[in-house]
Parts: C-alpha cells; sequence; structure tokens
C-alpha cells in the first residue's frame, strides 16, 4: 500500500468536451466492452473520484447520518465479499468471469439493507447514480490514439492505483492495463 498513488487529473476537454469521443459499446464483444470500461476507469480514475466525491459531498451536506449509513453498509458488504471471494473458490471464479454480477450483487444487497434502515433515496442519489454514471461514461467514452499510447506507457503504474487495486479486488487484474 505504500507504492499507491493516484493518477492526476485528465483535463474536461479530454474527459468530456471537445477531443472526447464517445460511442455506443458493442454488446455483442463482451471482452471488449469489459476492455474499454477497465482501461476507461483505470486511465480516468482520478476524474471519476472527483465526480463521486462531488455528489458524496452535496448529498452529505443535505442527508450526512443517511449518506454515512449507507456509506457503512456498502463498504462492510463490499468487505465481505472480497474476505468470502478470498477464501471460497467458487467465488473467487465467480468473481472474475462475472465482475460486474458481483458489483451488482453488491449494490442491490446494501439498496436491500438500506431499504430495512431506512435512507433509500439517499443510498440512490449519493452512492448508486455516480456508480452508474461512472461506469456509463467508462463504457461509452472511446479513447485517442494518444490517450492509449500514454495508458500503454503508464499502464505498469496505473495497476498501482486505488482503481487498480479496486479492479484486482475485484477480479480483474489481468485485464488491467490490457
Amino acid at each position: 500500500m505504500v507504492d499507491v498513488r493516484p493518477p492526476p487529473l485528465r483535463s474536461l476537454e479530454d474527459f468530456i468536451r471537445g477531443s472526447a469521443r464517445f460511442a455506443v459499446p458493442d454488446v455483442s464483444d463482451l471482452d471488449r466492452w469489459n476492455n474499454r470500461i477497465i482501461n476507461n476507469l483505470l486511465y480516468y480514475q482520478s476524474n471519476y473520484f472527483v465526480f463521486v466525491l462531488g455528489f458524496l459531498v452535496i448529498v452529505g451536506y443535505f442527508r450526512p447520518l443517511e449518506l454515512f449509513v449507507g456509506a457503512v453498509v456498502v463498504t462492510l458488504l463490499f468487505l465481505g465479499f472480497i474476505w468470502t471471494a478470498e477464501n471460497q473458490a467458487p467465488v473467487r471464479r465467480f468473481r472474475r468471469n462475472h465482475p460486474s454480477i458481483c458489483v451488482l450483487v453488491i449494490l442491490l444487497g446494501s439498496y436491500l439493507f438500506i431499504l430495512l434502515l431506512g435512507g433509500v433515496a439517499v443510498f440512490l442519489f449519493g452512492i448508486a447514480f455516480p456508480i452508474l454514471m461512472v461506469l456509463v461514461h467508462a463504457s461509452v467514452r472511446l479513447r485517442s490514439l494518444k490517450n492509449k499510447l500514454e495508458n500503454k506507457l503508464e499502464s505498469i503504474g496505473l495497476k498501482r492505483t486505488p482503481m487498480g487495486l479496486l479492479l484486482e479486488a475485484l477480479g480483474q487484474e489481468q485485464e488491467a492495463g490490457s
């Protein structure tokens, strides 16, 4: 964990405006789509972190207790899933083969648990919506040749970032930087 460092923020020009290119992913080629998402998550992770943090600050300002409860529930369910995946081979295989289903199970489990505790709107707007927007952007963002070259040069370093560690925990370490 000592050598974990966040990558630089990418410019808004590159992230959303101007030179940014977007296209609907080819859902018939799931490997290519998964690779696009992982590479975008790694490359734009600082931008995604700022986006999610902005949502958390806004929601936390209006509903701090509900946001705290939601964050604790999601964190505990995620850590429980990671612990189970590390100790149970069938869960580990499922995590590696179906990472998006695993994320959905964690979010759905969090939603159901928070439904019992109350604060569903805070969960949906403060936690699930930013994650959905990050995944949508990572799915539709096409990278320029310059960005792909930068990513190849940074690929070793990007694996030792917070997003690289998160992807590794979700069983996607073999895809990162490809």
